[in-house]
């Protein structure tokens, strides 16, 4: 790279912490501002990291000095930020989901299109060690070819840790939109673009309450969807089973298998960057066995936030698609939407949108973390 992306950070929440971190990091970023709807709180992130300035959102928006927009907002306003970004001319990397509305998300590509900025998405996880070793032991073909998968994300929920969580529990948010966007992802690199889905959704308790932080004791009504299943076919022909929900306590399922025709491949929690990887052969009977990650790059730091910041930096300045494109997410949040509109109309969807894999990363990343 020939110089640093300026960034300018807008959101400086809880998330705002680990990406700062591996940002200020990154010799391919220069954080030069961020910015918040409490300006308290951009003024503390500032502080806290050494950013040279704190400002309004709208200020940074226009600032000369920021090239990339890092969008770290909740959900019901990422769309909008992003699109005032792009229309002020910069380049934009979101946290994930891209949007809450497949609408939204179609008017962001049209504007990063129109304007030929680059437009990426978290989460970036995928480019983490682990399922970046998942995607090259496929790519080599020990296993076979790729059949169908399962996935489970069953949590209690984010109240137990998150200072404001009534927003979870939002239209735009709920365990499919929330967290949801990994293990879609993570299915779509595995297995390639989906072609049809069924879903059935439901609210498991009415209301929740916090557990902890400023607003503990507060009761809030839940107004989304808490457990969602969903049946995905791929345009390759594999199958998967994801089940994602906010209210299950103690659950052991696994978090992503694969079954290919030589074998079985574990998938490590694809809202993590490690592993482990593992690998139980169809024709050995030596049951589970772990394999080394092929991968170093994300050794060093546990949350890795902010990794695709720098391969997003990369991609402007070499001119080519991030791996975490647009695209790709408007893909994952098209997936999601299907499900939730299956389980409202009771009928199998089209998905209307396609996304080509993001290719693997090389061995020698170039994706430095903080340590």
């Amino acid at each position: 790279m020939t110089s640093p992306v300026r960034v300018g950070v807008v959101g400086c929440g809880t998330v705002s912490q680990p990406y700062l971190k591996n940002m200020t990091a990154s010799p391919v970023l220069e954080v030069v501002a961020c910015a918040d709807q409490v300006p308290e709180r951009a003024r503390a992130r500032a502080l806290e990291f050494g950013l040279p300035r704190a400002m309004s959102v709208e200020d940074l928006i226009v600032d000369p000095e920021v090239e990339l927009v890092v969008n770290l907002t909740i959900p019901n306003a990422h769309a909008a930020i992003s699109l005032a970004a792009l229309q002020g001319g910069k380049h934009v990397h979101t946290e994930k989901p891209l949007a809450t509305s497949a609408e939204d998300g179609r008017r962001l590509l049209e504007a990063a299109s129109a304007a030929g900025l680059t437009l990426a998405c978290a989460p970036d996880t995928v480019l983490g060690a682990g399922i970046q070793t998942c995607l090259l032991l496929l790519e080599e073909g020990s296993l076979g070819e790729p059949l169908a998968a399962s996935a489970f994300m069953l949590n209690r929920g984010p109240e137990n840790w998150h200072p404001n969580p009534a927003f979870f529990y939002e239209p735009g948010g709920g365990p499919l939109l929330d967290v949801g966007p990994y293990y879609v992802t993570t299915l779509v690199c595995l297995l390639g673009p989906v072609r049809r889905v069924s879903g059935q959704a439901r609210i498991l308790y009415p209301e929740r309450r916090a557990d902890k932080g400023p607003r503990q004791g507060e009761v809030f009504k839940v107004t989304t969807p808490t457990f969602v299943a969903g049946l995905l076919e791929f345009e390759s022909g594999a199958q998967a089973t994801l089940v994602t929900s906010y209210g299950i306590w103690g659950a052991d399922l696994p978090n992503l298998q694969l079954y290919c025709t030589q074998g079985i491949l574990g998938v490590p929690d694809p809202n993590t960057f490690s592993g482990p990887v593992r690998l139980r052969r169809s024709e050995d009977g030596a049951g589970w066995q772990d394999v080394p990650l092929r991968y170093s790059h994300t050794d060093v730091c546990g949350n890795c936030r902010g990794l695709g910041v720098s391969e997003t930096a990369h991609a402007i300045r070499e001119g080519r698609q991030p791996r975490l494109s647009g695209e790709l997410a408007y893909h994952v949040l098209d997936v999601m939407e299907s499900i939730l509109e299956s389980s409202s109309s009771g009928r199998q969807v089209e998905v209307q949108s396609s996304c080509r894999r993001p290719p693997l990363l090389p061995l020698e990343t170039g994706l430095e973390v903080a340590t």
